[in-house]
């Protein structure tokens, strides 16, 4: 099963809006991972542990980036975003089986911008 979490071992149930760019000669990219309100914001972090990245998980294994950053409002932290950069085309590969999976089992769609 396909999941994705920030601190090990406990599912984010928040299904993110994920924005996908490629360069134009297909060999790297840019995935944009933005959750509202994720349910890792409500977990006490001194009993489960600190969000220390954000890990793809599925029965291929594990893709991780490091880049996490909170947005707040009034405060309070409200939008997590991730950014997961894609270095070549068999990483590319990897991340849309990834997402394959994920979309599937969450009901995402995919819609394809046109510039």
């Amino acid at each position: 099963m396909a999941s994705i979490q920030f601190i090990i071992g406990i599912n984010e149930e928040t299904v993110p809006n994920v924005s996908l760019t490629r360069s134009r000669d297909g060999n790297t990219g840019t995935a944009i991972f933005s959750f509202t309100n994720p349910q890792v914001f409500d977990i006490n972090a001194s009993s489960q542990g600190e969000i220390s990245g954000m890990y793809l998980l599925d029965e291929e294994g594990e893709l991780s980036t490091r880049d996490v950053n909170a947005k707040f409002v009034n405060g309070k932290p409200q939008i997590l975003e991730a950014i997961y950069i894609i270095k070549n085309p068999a990483e590319w590969d990897r991340f849309m089986r990834f997402m394959e999976r994920y979309s599937r089992k969450n009901g995402l769609t995919f819609t394809k911008a046109v510039s």
